[in-house]
C-alpha cells in the first residue's frame, strides 16, 4: 500500500511538472538583408576602435574617460547590483540553515482553570537548535526566479557595454570638433592678421590721395566683420572643450581651469572607408542594446515560467535538531536532546484571481519586450545604413569643400593680379577673400563630420 501511495504522488508530481514547464521559448524571426551592399577590411577586432584616427591624444582622453566618466561608473554599478540578485536567486534554491539559542523564565498565574496545586507556576526553558528548511524545486518556481536574474544580469552587462561604447564614440566626435574649432579659429585669425596688414596699407593711400575715404571705410567694415566670426568660434571651443571635460569625468576644478590636451597640428587626411563584412547576424552578436534588448526578453519569459509555477504547489522540507532543558546546566545532557522532521504540501486554492493576474501582467511585459526586441533590431539597421550613407557623403562633402577651396586661392590670386594691374577695383579682391575664408571653415568643418561619421558607424556596428 505504501509503495502504490508513493508511486503515486510521483506520477502526479510528473503530471505537474508537465503542466507547469512550458516549452522553450523561440527567439522572434526577424527579416533580415541577405548582405551588405558592400565589403571591406574589419578594424579594431579589440573594441578599441577609435585607434583607426592614429591620434594618441585621442586614445589617453578615451582611456581617461572610460576609467572617470560619471555614466559608465553608474552602469558598472548596475551590474555589479544585479550580480548580487544573481547570487541571491540562486541562494533561494539552497537549504537555509539556523542556529538558534533561546532562554526564558517564565511565571504563570495561580488564579487559572490550569493551576494545580504542588505544580510550580516559575520555570526556566533554555534551548539550542540547528534548523534546515527547503523548498524542493518540483515545478522550476525557483529556477525561473534564478533564470530571469540571470538574464537582467547580461542585459545590465550589455548595458554597461553600451554606454562605454556610446561614451568612446562621444569623446571621438568631441575632440574631432575641438581641433576642428582651433583650425577655424587659426584661420581667421590668419585672414584677420592679412586685412590688418592690408588696411594698413590702404590707409597710407587714403592720406596720399590715391583712394577715397568710402573705398576705405568699405575696407575697415570688411576688416571688422571678420574680426566679429572670432569671438563666436571662441565661445564654441569653450563650449566644446568643457563638454568634454565633462565626457572625461573630470573634477569640476579641472573642467573650470585646465584645458584638454589635443594635437596642435591640423591633420588634413582623410581615414579609410569603414565598411562592414560578413552577414548581419555578426551586427547581432555585436551590438550592444541589440544583445540587452534580448536578454531583457529572456528575462520576461522567464518571470512568466515564475509566475505560473506560482500556481502550483509548493513543498517544503523542514528538521531540526538539539537540546532543550529546565535548567542550563543541564542543556546538553543525554535526555535534552530534541528533534524534528516536517514536510508540508500547500497548495493556493483561491486568492482572489491574483495568481491569475500576476501570470497575466508577467505575459503582458512579455509582449512588451518582445515588441521592444523587434524595435531595437529595426533601429540598429536604420542606424547603420545612415551611417554608412553619412560616412560616404561626408568624403564627398570634404572633397568639393577642397576643390572648392583651390579654385577660391586661384580666384584670389587672380584678383589681386588683375587689382595690381588696374583691371579690378578692391571690392573684388575683398570678396575673393571673403569666399575663400569661408570656404576654409567649411572644409575644416566636412573634415570633422567626416571623422565624425566614422564613429557613428562603429557606433552602429557595435564597436
Amino acid at each position: 500500500m505504501r509503495r502504490i501511495l508513493l508511486s503515486s504522488l510521483a506520477s502526479a508530481a510528473l503530471i505537474f511538472l508537465g503542466c507547469a514547464t512550458p516549452p522553450p521559448a523561440q527567439p522572434p524571426r526577424v527579416e533580415l538583408p541577405a548582405t551588405w551592399k558592400e565589403a571591406a577590411p574589419r578594424f579594431a577586432e579589440d573594441g578599441r576602435w577609435w585607434r583607426i584616427y592614429q591620434d594618441a591624444e585621442l586614445d589617453k582622453l578615451v582611456d581617461e574617460a572610460i576609467a572617470r566618466n560619471a555614466d559608465l561608473v553608474i552602469a558598472a554599478a548596475r551590474v555589479d547590483e544585479a550580480r548580487a540578485l544573481v547570487a541571491d536567486a540562486r541562494g533561494a534554491q539552497l537549504p537555509t540553515v539556523d542556529a538558534r539559542f533561546g532562554a526564558q523564565r517564565q511565571k504563570n498565574s495561580q488564579n487559572t482553570a490550569t493551576f494545580f496545586p504542588g505544580i510550580p507556576t516559575q520555570y526556566s526553558d533554555y534551548r539550542a537548535a540547528l534548523s534546515v528548511s527547503w523548498e524542493v524545486d518540483v515545478f522550476g518556481r525557483l529556477r525561473a526566479g534564478a533564470a530571469a536574474a540571470r538574464a537582467e544580469l547580461q542585459a545590465s552587462e550589455a548595458a554597461r557595454d553600451g554606454v562605454r561604447l556610446a561614451l568612446a564614440a562621444e569623446v571621438a566626435k568631441s575632440y574631432f570638433a575641438l581641433r576642428a574649432l582651433d583650425e577655424q579659429i587659426a584661420v581667421t585669425r590668419r585672414t584677420i592678421a592679412l586685412r590688418e596688414d592690408a588696411l594698413g596699407l590702404q590707409r597710407k593711400r587714403f592720406q596720399g590721395g590715391v583712394i577715397s575715404e568710402y573705398d576705405l571705410r568699405q575696407l575697415e567694415a570688411e576688416a571688422a566683420a571678420v574680426r566679429a566670426q572670432l569671438p563666436p568660434l571662441e565661445s564654441a571651443r569653450d563650449q566644446e572643450e568643457a563638454a568634454l571635460a565633462v565626457l572625461l569625468g573630470r573634477s569640476p576644478a579641472q573642467i573650470y581651469e585646465a584645458g584638454v590636451d589635443r594635437t596642435q597640428i591640423f591633420d588634413e587626411s582623410l581615414h579609410p572607408a569603414v565598411l562592414p563584412s560578413g552577414m548581419p547576424s555578426e551586427l547581432l552578436l555585436r551590438r550592444p542594446d541589440l544583445v540587452e534588448a534580448e536578454r531583457h526578453l529572456a528575462a520576461a519569459n522567464a518571470r512568466v515560467d515564475a509566475a505560473r509555477a506560482d500556481m502550483f504547489p509548493s513543498i517544503v522540507l523542514t528538521g531540526a535538531a538539539g537540546r532543550e532543558s529546565a535548567a542550563l546546566s543541564s542543556l546538553f545532557t543525554g535526555p535534552a536532546g530534541i528533534y524534528l522532521l516536517a514536510a508540508s504540501i500547500t497548495q493556493p486554492i483561491f486568492a482572489g484571481g491574483r495568481l491569475e493576474a500576476r501570470t497575466e501582467a508577467a505575459r503582458a511585459r512579455e509582449r512588451a519586450a518582445l515588441a521592444q526586441y523587434q524595435k531595437t533590431i529595426q533601429n540598429a539597421f536604420s542606424e547603420v545604413r545612415t551611417a554608412l550613407a553619412g560616412q560616404s557623403h561626408s568624403r564627398e562633402s570634404y572633397e568639393a569643400e577642397s576643390s572648392r577651396e583651390q579654385a577660391l586661392a586661384q580666384t584670389l590670386r587672380l584678383a589681386r593680379l588683375r587689382y595690381q594691374n588696374g583691371v579690378a577695383s578692391q571690392l573684388d579682391v575683398i570678396d575673393a577673400e571673403r569666399g575663400l575664408l569661408a570656404a576654409r571653415i567649411a572644409r575644416v568643418e566636412a573634415l570633422r563630420t567626416q571623422r565624425a561619421a566614422i564613429a557613428d558607424l562603429f557606433r552602429a556596428l557595435g564597436g
